[in-house]
């Protein structure tokens, strides 16, 4: 058995053995693992009562909401994440759903298959304001949140940021307004951005009391965890009744998603949604450099635990 154990998705141990483990680490799970690498896999309480030995648990990812951080943290079992890997890459697609939303790109792109030559040029879309009158609001202002304010900042929009954790002064250092109550954030933002990590106080945080806070025509851009939506419903009636101007989504709560009333409507696109509703495949985090930063980080920080030294990224 491994000492150090990927738990799954990956077939073979090879990178973080070149780079990083040797021999300590391998795909077989057992009495003798001491550190766990963990992809998709729910490590709890029945996982780890089969692991005697179990000292430490790294995640691949940013998020740990697989963890079942009360009952490892009562067994003395470490848990770390993986933060440092795909700041740029979920930052980038973020902005790239807001530009896309600011300057109704795709919603264009679906008005101008059915317009006529005399129309072409004269038909705009009212609602498009400069990036500076466009307010962006990113909820959790880590990494990947703060990445997001200061990109916006670069080209032009106006920004704040709710998270109540951030120590004061984060504002001066990201050049984002902070909104002290979430009250005061929804109010203001036109576009939101989320970045917070899914735990008790996140899962179902955009329920109808946050998109009844929200401006009329607002929109919402979620690359984090689909937990953060109560359900899918709530956002395809938002679209439908106009509270929400779009909903460009790489993350859902259930994936792979089941055939619902707002994947039904993605897959049929009936015009009224046309441009509006943008569904991406979790994928926000990849690209061919970031994939082996998460693989290179995770392994060296199970390293660390396995040799007892300070952890990073504790959690």
């Amino acid at each position: 058995m491994s000492k150090i154990a990927i738990t799954d998705y990956f077939t073979s141990p090879s990178r973080e053995e070149v780079s990083v483990l040797g021999d300590l680490v391998g795909m077989e799970v057992g009495e003798d693992t001491e550190v766990l690498l963990v992809w998709h896999e729910d490590i709890d309480e029945n996982y780890v009562s089969k692991l005697p030995n179990l000292r430490a648990v790294q995640r691949y990812g940013v998020g740990f909401d697989t963890l079942d951080l009360d009952y490892l943290k009562s067994r003395g079992i470490i848990c770390c994440n993986n933060p440092d890997y795909g700041v740029d890459e979920v930052s980038d697609t973020a902005v790239a759903y807001i530009m896309s939303i600011s300057r109704g790109i795709l919603r264009y792109d679906a008005m101008a298959q059915k317009l006529t030559s005399e129309l072409w040029q004269e038909s705009v879309l009212t609602d498009i304001k400069r990036n500076k009158e466009t307010k962006v609001g990113v909820i959790g202002a880590g990494r990947i949140g703060s990445s997001v304010a200061m990109k916006c900042n670069a080209i032009g929009f106006s920004t704040l940021f709710y998270d109540p954790y951030k120590e004061s002064g984060h504002d001066k250092v990201i050049r984002a307004k902070r909104a002290w109550t979430l009250e005061e954030f929804l109010s203001e933002a036109d576009i939101i951005s989320i970045h917070c990590p899914l735990n008790k106080e996140t899962t179902g945080m955009v329920n109808e009391e946050f998109i009844s806070k929200m401006k009329t025509g607002a929109s919402i851009v979620n690359t984090a965890r689909g937990g953060m939506f109560k359900n899918t419903d709530l956002i395809y009636e938002s679209l439908e009744n106009g509270k929400l101007l779009s909903a460009y989504i790489d993350v859902l709560p259930i994936e792979p998603p089941p055939n619902d009333k707002l994947m039904n409507a993605w897959r049929n696109q009936p015009d009224w949604l046309k441009g509006r509703l943008i569904i991406n495949p979790h994928t926000s985090y990849f690209s061919q450099e970031s994939i082996i930063d998460l693989r290179y980080f995770a392994a060296l920080n199970a390293k660390r635990l396995y040799d007892g030294a300070n952890p990073l990224n504790l959690l």
